[in-house]
């Protein structure tokens, strides 16, 4: 079953991410100083590399979450959403934070990708819980 958890959350996550993303296109793509076609799309829209590459790595978040939630006992839903909270705004966003102030990229996109790794990780905490 843990594997099915761990493809799950991920998924979750995964899924999250595109309306996220979708939602913030422009503002991201402006943060992110995008390269954009004559549409506004970005340059690289119809590239599958990373896009394969964010399901990938957030099924090795899951898989990482699922060896912790096991190890500390997180089995319930107000634990899962906590703890997945807890990776997200303080493990992943502050390390993202910290690349980005070094790179001396925008706060808005700090704000933007913080802000997704925050909300994955809490979607993840939650369908980890529900297995």
């Amino acid at each position: 079953m843990g594997f099915v958890a761990v493809i799950a959350a991920a998924l979750a996550s995964y899924v999250f991410g595109s309306i996220w993303y979708m939602a913030l296109a422009k503002p991201w793509m402006a943060a992110a100083q995008i390269e954009t076609t004559a549409e506004g799309k970005p340059a690289n829209a119809s590239d599958p590399l990373p896009y394969i590459a964010a399901f990938v790595c957030a099924v090795v978040v899951s898989g990482m979450m699922r060896h912790v939630f096991a190890l500390s006992g997180i089995d319930t839903v107000g634990e899962g959403l906590v703890a997945g909270l807890g990776v997200g705004l303080f493990l992943v966003s502050p390390w993202l934070i910290t690349n980005y102030s070094f790179a001396g990229r925008s706060r808005a996109l700090m704000v933007i990708d913080g802000g997704y790794a925050t909300i994955g990780c809490t979607i993840m905490g939650l369908v980890h819980t529900l297995f």
